[in-house]
């Protein structure tokens, strides 16, 4: 790609960019979100046009009018969010659009099903090709994602973001893959926040930001260090947290909760401007019990107590009045509503909580909108108006939104579900920032729910493993390391 240049609506967002691949390649993509790096492979794809540029394929230009014809080409793009009919079976969706045929005319269900036996081998995966998509787990849908663009002769595979949701043993399969098509001579464009994953899977990395090429580089001769600077355009700050005093409050408590066949016996408490982090292997049950202390799923037994008084919390609602909020770990399915505008998600709680603020059951507007202003501004809300809808904004202004209805809604529990999922290194050191800021300076008491390692040794003042539905193991700040909390995970998994 050659001298790349994109705007919409007047505002320029990619500026003579350039990007090559070569066979049997990972060139890893790197940028905050807005950077450019969706525009510039929604450009390969097709899916939007350049305004000016070139595109060469085997040193030939191309000129794609739609995205089919992109496919037909052998570039094939894996999004974060895939896009699957899930009520078709595996090889339904491997084929979709490109299903064998008979003389007839006819679909030749025989020779599909045989035809994704084939293509699944290839991924490593042992799916029943007449399995219906939505019983799969997210890494064998990806591995459905993969086999559908290989069954098209994928010669440039984009991934956005792959393992953001995926467990370690479909991470490390994963990468299994990609090293696989790596020697079939398949190009892979790897667009990801995650740089602990750069080396293990990349070749070389580009870096954008604000729509210019700011540098490629072996992935060899980057450190960390230089990938996120070139990315913000400056280093990373390191955020002080201290220490609590001993007689801090105690603010939440849980005791023996239980939900059949989700989690039990889970006890532990958090104080006041305490962080503690919930973490452990995905299906420990970690999300699960934040989800019955917000009153989303209730649990069975056991106890919630807020403040030293028992509470009682059957709905969200009931935490609400409590002062407890909850950033869902999927802020676009939960946490959002995406048609709304930037003030109507800030105010949603009050409504949800039946709650007023000052004068009877609406909220005053004048009141909506300076506070609304007021939190969009310290949070850093980057938007044109706070009359925007919220699908137009970034991850990790999205996510600012949903924290900022928190705020507003006056709560000082915070139970966050992997606060940073699927956001930039910018957007994550902000959020990192006011978490603390509202435990140390406003006095807030936050819960963590992640499985950033590196996330919940930054943020926490004590760690809480969970495994297989138990509570396995708490560590303090100085006895937290990566190595002693997977220990704890896995010893219990294995055992």
């Amino acid at each position: 790609m050659r001298d790349i240049n994109k705007s919409f609506f007047g505002v320029q967002v990619l500026f003579n960019m350039h990007f090559e691949l070569a066979p049997g390649e990972v060139h890893v993509l790197l940028g905050e979100n807005g950077a450019g790096k969706s525009t510039l492979m929604k450009i390969l794809s097709a899916a939007y046009k350049a305004d000016s540029g070139h595109i060469f394929i085997d040193d030939r230009e191309v000129h794609f009018k739609h995205p089919a014809e992109a496919r037909a080409a052998g570039i094939n793009t894996i999004y974060q969010h895939f896009s699957q009919a899930v009520h078709l079976t595996v090889a339904e969706n491997i084929f979709l659009g490109n299903m064998p045929r008979t003389r007839a005319g006819l679909i030749d269900w025989r020779q599909m099903v045989e035809d994704s036996r084939q293509v699944l081998e290839a991924v490593g995966g042992d799916l029943n090709p007449l399995t219906v998509v939505n019983k799969l787990s997210i890494g064998d849908r990806q591995l459905v994602e993969i086999a559908s663009a290989l069954s098209r002769k994928a010669r440039i595979l984009i991934m956005d973001e792959p393992t953001a949701a995926l467990t370690e043993r479909e991470v490390e399969r994963l990468f299994e893959l990609i090293r696989n098509l790596k020697a079939q001579g398949v190009g892979i464009i790897y667009i990801s926040h995650r740089l602990e994953e750069l080396r293990d899977i990349g070749d070389r990395v580009t870096v954008l930001r604000d729509g210019h090429n700011v540098g490629t580089y072996p992935i060899k001769d980057a450190s960390v260090d230089m990938l996120v600077r070139l990315m913000i355009g400056r280093d990373l700050q390191q955020i002080e947290i201290g220490t609590l005093p001993p007689d801090t409050p105690e603010v939440l408590r849980v005791e023996n909760l239980s939900r059949k066949d989700k989690f039990e016996n889970i006890s532990f408490s958090v104080r006041k401007g305490e962080i503690v982090s919930l973490t452990g292997l995905m299906g420990s049950g970690r999300t699960e019990v934040a989800q019955a202390i917000f009153g989303y799923r209730p649990a069975s037994s056991g106890a919630i107590f807020v403040r030293g008084k028992l509470a009682r919390i059957r709905r969200p609602g009931d935490a609400l009045r409590l002062g407890i909020g909850f950033l869902t770990e999927d802020r676009v399915a939960s946490g959002l509503g995406l048609t709304m505008n930037i003030r109507e998600n800030m105010t949603l709680p009050f409504w949800a909580g039946g709650r007023s603020y000052r004068y009877g059951m609406l909220l005053d507007l004048p009141v909506e909108r300076r506070l609304t202003d007021t939190y969009a501004r310290s949070l850093n809300v980057r938007a044109r108006s706070l009359g925007t809808q919220v699908k137009f904004l970034s991850g990790g202004n999205q996510q600012k939104v949903v924290l900022a209805k928190w705020l507003i809604a006056q709560s000082t529990i915070l139970i966050v579900d992997e606060p940073t999922l699927g956001i930039d290194i910018g957007a994550k050191e902000e959020v990192h920032r006011l978490l603390v800021a509202f435990a140390r300076d406003e006095g807030g008491t936050v819960l963590v729910i992640s499985s950033d390692m590196p996330e919940v040794l930054k943020l926490s003042d004590r760690v809480l493993v969970m495994a297989q539905g138990r509570l396995v193991g708490e560590l303090t700040r100085e006895e937290a390391t990566e190595e002693r909390i997977m220990n704890h995970a896995f010893q219990v998994a294995k055992g």
